[in-house]
């Protein structure tokens, strides 16, 4: 699934690639800002960890979960 993440006061945009679910993304952002926490973390599908800081958060956008297909159906 993407992930694209606005920062503010910055002109490009956070954008990855993850193995975890919508609604796990989904419940880590809303726990932290819920919590008051200082920054949520995020880890790709190479493994490469991403922090942010919640107070930075303009925006947290979540792809779609399905599979792109490739070729062509009869």
């Amino acid at each position: 699934m993407e992930i694209r993440i606005g920062i503010a006061n910055t002109g490009r945009e956070l954008n990855f690639e993850t193995n975890d679910s919508a609604d796990t993304v989904r419940k880590s952002v809303g726990d932290a800002l819920e919590s008051a926490a200082a920054h949520v973390s995020f880890t790709d599908n190479k493994g490469n960890s991403y922090i942010v800081p919640t107070a930075s958060l303009a925006y947290v956008e979540l792809g779609t979960e399905d599979v792109r297909r490739v070729g062509f159906v009869a």
